[in-house]
């Protein structure tokens, strides 16, 4: 009677749950019916280094780095294992799923040849269906919610076991199997095309916006504009910050008794209020401190409306922003570096100045780095040079930057507005396809 019942057990535990219906001569079965899925080999770095990197001879060793959210696989990693006989592999045209840790259920492959692989992917080699139907449904919003449903652990991972009794919906024939691969891949490939124009737009932003900052500060921006108005184009000067700025200073931790949460006497800017284009975002976790404290233990770092705020412990640095007037006073903490700018010197000018490539790279050359740590002390800050023209020209470069940067900003968001909606559409395709509907 207890072997009955421990045997019903099991049957209810490995019970297939079915999503949804599929059209006639469909059915639903278990992963493990139509794949083979283990797990690779952990190797440790000393021994992969010292045996297995720079090989020239073996099987390419894939670790979960070697998996790109793309789907690429990098197979140059520089790291083969000449006696893969004693290591699990995986075959050509096989799927690998990275199943523990941050990119759990997110980084997926497709193999072009066979190898070794680590032991967080997982590897699900066809029996007898066509292997690119596993690689797709892998893919699936279906799959993907019943693996996160499964995850477990502070590693956050889900177990083979657990895979091989997810529900895989299967196509009657190979045949059939091969047309549903097809028709993805034939729908894919015209997304493809957009996508890569859009992620070519959202690629170079970084690199359009570094030029469009660099041409500002070294003149090329308003040429015209001296022209126009009489200015020598001699007329800029190389200052330090310290000479243009009043006491520049950082900011300090307060008595936790003297700090509250999402209101209060003063608002206390921390580095993730910091943005990375001049703004300050006081909506994330905004914390507060007692009038007493900010009058008294912090009164050095006391903060006004136009005061520029950067970041100096990272990485990453280039975080700058110009408080705002939404506050009288404000305050900061020990990460943040505070600047007030002379009548010389326009505010915007100087935030836009600080998070240009140039400017931050010139600063990353002195950072000091403590317990992983990177720090930019308030010396470093003081001797940042910084080259102004006049007023009314720092005034202009800022309305061109503006302007242009505004455009650059709208092309980004349409370009990554496109590659959601790509994805979304993928998404939508493989949700038809796995359901006979394509």
């Amino acid at each position: 009677m207890e072997n009955l019942e421990l045997e019903l057990e099991k049957n209810r535990q490995t019970e297939i749950v079915e999503p949804y219906n599929l059209p006639d001569g469909w059915k639903w079965t278990s992963a493990k019916e139509i794949a083979d899925i283990y797990t690779g080999n952990s190797i440790n770095e000393k021994v992969k280094a010292e045996k297995y990197a720079g090989q020239k001879r073996g099987l390419n060793f894939i670790g979960t780095k070697d998996v790109d959210f793309d789907g690429s696989i990098n197979y140059e990693n520089g790291v083969k294992i000449t006696d893969f006989e004693n290591f699990k592999t995986a075959p050509e045209n096989t799927a690998l799923l990275c199943i523990e840790g941050g990119s759990a259920g997110k980084k997926l492959g497709f193999t072009e040849e066979k190898v070794c692989f680590g032991n967080k992917l997982c590897a699900f080699v066809s029996k007898s269906i066509e292997p690119k139907l596993i690689y797709y449904y892998l893919q699936s919003n279906v799959f993907f919610y019943c693996f996160m449903k499964k995850r477990h652990g502070l590693i956050g991972g889900v177990s083979v076991n657990t895979l091989k009794q997810i529900p895989f919906p299967l196509p009657p024939t190979l045949a059939e199997q091969q047309r549903i691969v097809n028709r993805i891949e034939t729908m894919f490939a015209k997304l493809d095309q957009a996508q890569k124009k859009a992620q070519s737009v959202l690629d170079s932003f970084e690199t359009r916006k570094a030029a469009i900052l660099h041409k500002a500060f070294t003149g090329e921006l308003t040429a015209n504009w001296r022209k126009e108005n009489g200015v020598a184009d001699d007329s800029w000067e190389e200052k330090r910050l310290e000479d243009v700025c009043d006491f520049i200073t950082k900011g300090t931790t307060p008595k936790k008794e003297d700090m509250y949460i999402g209101n209060g006497d003063i608002p206390y800017i921390k580095v993730y209020n910091l943005c990375f284009d001049t703004k300050l975002d006081f909506t994330i976790d905004p914390t507060f401190v007692k009038l007493e404290s900010h009058k008294n233990f912090l009164a050095r770092s006391i903060t006004l409306p136009g005061d520029v705020l950067m970041n100096i412990v990272g990485p990453p640095f280039g975080k700058v922003s110009i408080v705002p007037d939404s506050y009288p006073e404000w305050n900061i903490n020990q990460a943040i570096a505070r600047f007030r700018c002379k009548s010389e010197l326009y505010n915007v000018y100087l935030a836009n100045y600080l998070i240009s490539p140039k400017t931050i790279e010139n600063m990353s050359r002195q950072i000091k780095t403590t317990a992983g740590q990177q720090n930019l002390t308030l010396e470093i800050c003081r001797n940042i040079t910084i080259h102004i023209p006049t007023l009314p020209e720092q005034q202009e470069i800022v309305r061109i930057l503006d302007a242009v940067l505004e455009k650059e900003t709208c092309a980004k968001e349409a370009a990554q507005t496109v590659l959601d909606q790509i994805a979304l559409l993928k998404k939508s395709i493989l949700a038809r396809a796995f359901r006979g509907e394509i």
